[in-house]
């Protein structure tokens, strides 16, 4: 358990999941969490789930920094607050966001992009102002992006939070933290799937199930989940996926297989949600030649991959989106709203508990083929 005997004004000592270096195991170990600076909140920590980015984050990616303090999805109570903080407070429910949003910058009042300009993406493991507020036996310990949610309390900028309602089921805030909420966004907010279109999803973990989602809340009359795990067949349809492809019962390649399903044209749209290198050049070329867009929403280790150019010369388009083009200040409450009102079947992406003491239990359980989603109980 954490010491809870501190003040806010002292540092806690607590238990995180920590990696000390590329290739090493993942450790729960002791850390010490500083007080909150002026702009951030000190958060204890309810609930988390895992991403595939946090599995990404020990083999380098997004930087290679360490010892490094894992987990950017999830859900927890506000227990101090910065002298400036004035939009959330002691006791209130929060969820964290990768990115903040300003709506005074050039981006934020363009209506083009959630890519905010003040509060971007962080990928130095630090807090804003390039420092940290943990660390464990003298060491600077570093974050995957704006915070650490696999510790049982953390400090984050308060332009990196959002407020809940503290009735929300916990392991669904934690799902719209990150990666639902990026495959929803793509279909429902940066696609703008249209009315009586078809859509191709490439993967269907929780980022792919909730760009499923998105593209029928839009409207899509076909959609197609691609995977090669047979039993997110089952997960697809309960999203509201109409067509199933296992592309291993194939010789054939996963976009000639959408192209026999949506009449040999190919899909309006289609949505990597992979990040395996040769399934972006697939999703493209599934899409209807001269008009057909695909969004790039899943990324691994490696980020430089291999392309046909072939595939957007016949004027198709390719996009990228991080957190699926919702900002998380004026958009993200309003899926954590359709959340509450159980408008998404999030209880099939939960498979799987653990407790924090157990997290390594939960990278092998991503290996089984009916995991969708580990939730960490802090």
């Amino acid at each position: 358990m954490a010491n809870t005997t501190t003040t806010t004004s002292q540092a806690i000592t607590c238990k995180a999941a920590v990696c000390w270096a590329i290739g090493k195991p993942v450790t729960v170990e002791e850390i010490q969490v500083e007080p909150p600076k002026s702009t951030e909140v000190r958060v204890k920590m309810l609930c988390a789930s895992i991403c595939h980015t946090d599995i990404s984050s020990t083999r380098g990616y997004p930087h290679a920094n360490y010892p490094l303090a894992l987990g950017h999805e999830g859900v927890g109570v506000v227990e101090s607050v910065g002298n400036q903080v004035t939009n959330v407070k002691e006791g209130d429910m929060v969820i964290p966001s990768t990115i903040g949003e300003c709506q005074e910058c050039e981006n934020c009042i363009s209506g083009k992009t959630n890519l905010c300009l003040t509060y971007p993406l962080k990928v130095t493991g630090l807090m804003p102002d390039n420092t940290s507020r943990m660390s464990i036996r003298g060491h600077k310990v570093y974050h995957v992006f704006s915070c650490a949610t696999w510790s049982e309390y953390m400090v984050i900028d308060a332009n990196y939070i959002i407020k809940v309602d503290p009735s929300i089921d916990l392991a669904h805030a934690s799902f719209i933290s990150c990666g639902f909420t990026t495959g929803f966004g793509a279909a429902w907010k940066e696609a703008k799937v249209k009315s009586g279109s078809s859509v191709a999803i490439f993967g269907l973990g929780a980022v792919g199930l909730g760009a499923i989602s998105g593209a029928k809340m839009r409207g899509a009359t076909k959609i197609i989940g691609i995977d090669k795990n047979e039993m997110k067949k089952e997960k697809g349809k309960a999203f509201g996926m109409t067509d199933f492809i296992n592309p291993s019962d194939s010789d054939r390649s996963a976009s000639q297989l959408v192209k026999e399903l949506s009449g040999g044209m190919g899909v309006d749209y289609s949505f990597e949600c992979t990040g395996v290198a040769p399934l972006l050049t697939e999703s493209v070329k599934s899409t209807k030649v001269g008009t057909g867009k695909t969004m790039a929403i899943g990324i691994g280790v490696d980020t430089i991959v291999p392309f046909d150019l072939l595939a957007i010369l016949y004027g198709r388009t390719l996009q990228g989106s991080i957190s699926g083009g919702i900002k998380p200040t004026s958009e993200l409450s309003i899926i954590a709203d359709k959340c509450q009102k159980e408008e998404f079947p999030l209880q099939e992406l939960l498979t799987h508990e653990v407790q924090l003491a157990d997290i390594n239990k939960a990278f092998e359980i991503l290996k089984q083929p009916d995991c969708v989603k580990v939730v960490i109980k802090i």
